[in-house]
């Protein structure tokens, strides 16, 4: 895994093709701007592992 820090207005790039952009740091609070291709999936962690979960029973 890799960590990274990051302002905002500051952004990471993925395999050329999707950024990762800081909107918005507060206390416990991140907001972040995903721009990615349309075939890639872009799923909240919560939204992800329910439905692991419901696979798996």
């Amino acid at each position: 895994m890799l960590v990274l820090g990051r302002k905002p207005g500051e952004f990471i790039m993925i395999d050329n093709n999707i950024m990762v952009k800081v909107v918005k740091s507060e206390e416990g609070h991140l907001r972040l701007a995903i721009e990615a291709p349309k075939h890639i999936s872009i799923v909240r962690g919560e939204l992800f592992e329910e439905k692991k979960r419901l696979q798996n029973q």
